[in-house]
């Protein structure tokens, strides 16, 4: 899969790395499983966040916030 850069803001706040100040990510979604949901095999239900890979160093942010709006960026 070819990652695509991104920037990303929640209002008019522009997000950038807690690590290295970087503004480009790689964007996905993932599941927040809980042991209850998984358990009853029902993970499916559980929560979903967007998760922010900093280009530059590989912190991984992860955002809950439905506001949260991507740009797509040149590198």
């Amino acid at each position: 899969m070819a990652w695509k850069p991104v920037r990303a803001a929640i209002e008019d706040f522009w997000i950038t790395c807690q690590v290295c100040r970087g503004d480009l990510f790689r964007e996905r979604h993932v599941m927040l499983n809980s042991v209850g949901l998984e358990f009853l095999k029902l993970a499916w239900a559980d929560e979903t966040a967007r998760r922010l890979i900093c280009w530059q160093c590989g912190y991984v942010h992860l955002f809950v916030n439905k506001d949260i709006r991507l740009y797509r960026a040149d590198k």
